[in-house]
């Protein structure tokens, strides 16, 4: 990226459209860096990513599974899930919303 993107707030981020075929909008990508916003993320198991990810709970709350370990989750709780693994969201609030991270090289 050539340039520093303008803040974005999380109301803004909730109001852009999901892309096509995924529950999460693109905010901004540079290279192996993609920022996205999920708002009613995928409820249950998510098909394993080819990247890592890191969420950011933006807002509500919910349970976040990695394999067979469920964590109950809420504003402000950062989220890991290695590339392959096997996670997803559950028993999520309404108002749920999640900053989704994808960085470095497909594994």
């Amino acid at each position: 990226m050539d340039h520093t993107p303008p803040p974005i707030t999380i109301a803004a981020a909730r109001t852009l459209t999901p892309t096509e075929g995924r529950n999460s909008a693109e905010v901004f990508r540079d290279g192996d860096l993609e920022v996205r916003m999920a708002v009613q993320s995928t409820r249950g198991p998510q098909v394993p990513h080819d990247r890592d990810e890191v969420y950011f709970v933006a807002r509500g709350s919910g349970r976040y599974r990695v394999g067979d370990t469920v964590t109950d989750i809420g504003p402000g709780d950062l989220l890991f899930a290695a590339a392959h693994a096997p996670h997803g969201f559950e028993d999520f609030s309404d108002d749920f919303a999640v900053w989704v991270v994808f960085y470095g090289p497909q594994k």
